[in-house]
């Protein structure tokens, strides 16, 4: 049986309505985007008493437009959804600076929400990247119980506007996960890298390569096989419930996706390798910048990889499904 037939899609929804976004050549997000991100933190009601390094929020006028037209729209483009608020993300100021990242997420009566759901293992995970898909980072901050307060050490590696993800389920029947973001200026000098069409990356001694590609309007199978000097490894660790982790950025706005493979969530002893395959669709042309995280000898590595989906297959439009 191959991975394909061994492993899919770990739960529902988690297609993301993600648009066309070529044309960026030395970064990923535009100026005009991480413009929006400021301009929208600048009219946010919900950022106040929480103090903070220069930060922004955004929900970009793409979200908007697939909203208005119907479409759900994707996740981590937004600073607010289904009435709960990402706060004001405190964090240190410079790069290289030691200190903290602190924040709260809000429910709809303003007040921070304590009671999280778990899911993969964690109450809520932490995606942090550059706007040019830089120094990716996917952690889990410690929750204050009493005031709602995530947090978690932190410096910056380098200058930069970040976009901060935090992706949750709030506790109780019915709820759905959730991605909220917002942006976060770290001074410094910058220089944005360009990120170009990779298939194969190199981390920690092992070589990844992902086969497969995304298609508009149509599920694909993605495979990624890992390899060391040469040889399959099939000693992958379960990490957060599963033998591998894809989160999926859209380039323009960095709308989020975040996959896990299908099947019983792995016991402590086992093992897997050498693929893990995933099913993901692009529901338009586009580039996506994708980071796969899996764990071998109690270390957790990230491979990154940047895909081009094609022409959309005909009698396809817009995708209907947001992602979580």
């Amino acid at each position: 049986m191959n991975a394909g037939a061994r492993l899919a899609l770990y739960g529902a929804g988690l297609v993301a309505a993600f648009g066309a976004a070529f044309g960026v050549a030395a970064a990923v997000a535009p100026d005009a985007v991480v413009t929006a991100w400021n301009e929208e933190d600048k009219v946010d009601g919900h950022g106040g008493g929480h103090t903070t390094a220069s930060t922004d929020g955004t929900a970009s006028d793409g979200a908007q437009s697939e909203s208005a037209h119907g479409a759900h729209a994707p996740q981590g483009v937004s600073l607010s959804a289904d009435g709960y608020t990402l706060t004001a993300v405190a964090a240190p100021s410079g790069a290289g600076e030691q200190g903290e990242l602190s924040f709260q997420i809000l429910d709809s009566a303003g007040e921070p929400l304590t009671s999280y759901a778990l899911e993969h293992e964690k109450e809520l995970h932490l995606i942090v990247v550059r706007s040019d898909g830089a120094h990716f980072r996917h952690v889990h901050p410690e929750l204050d119980a009493h005031t709602g307060t995530w947090s978690i050490p932190w410096s910056w590696d380098a200058a930069g506007t970040y976009r901060v993800y935090a992706d949750f389920t709030p506790a109780g029947d019915g709820a759905q996960g959730l991605t909220l973001a917002r942006s976060v200026e770290v001074a410094g000098d910058y220089t944005p890298v360009s990120a170009e069409p990779s298939r194969v990356d190199e981390v920690g001694g092992y070589t990844v390569e992902l086969a497969g590609d995304l298609a508009p309007g149509a599920a694909q199978e993605l495979t990624l096989s890992i390899t060391r000097d040469g040889e399959p490894v099939t000693a992958l660790e379960p990490y957060l419930g599963a033998f591998g982790h894809l989160v999926a950025l859209r380039q323009g706005d960095l709308a989020y996706l975040h996959v896990h493979p299908e099947g019983a969530e792995p016991g402590a002893d086992d093992r897997g390798g050498p693929e893990i395959a995933f099913a993901a669709e692009a529901p338009t042309a586009g580039r996506y910048l994708l980071y796969l995280d899996f764990q071998v000898g109690g270390q957790v590595h990230t491979a990154e990889f940047v895909l081009d989906a094609g022409a959309a297959a005909p009698g396809h439009g817009h995708a209907h499904s947001g992602g979580h």
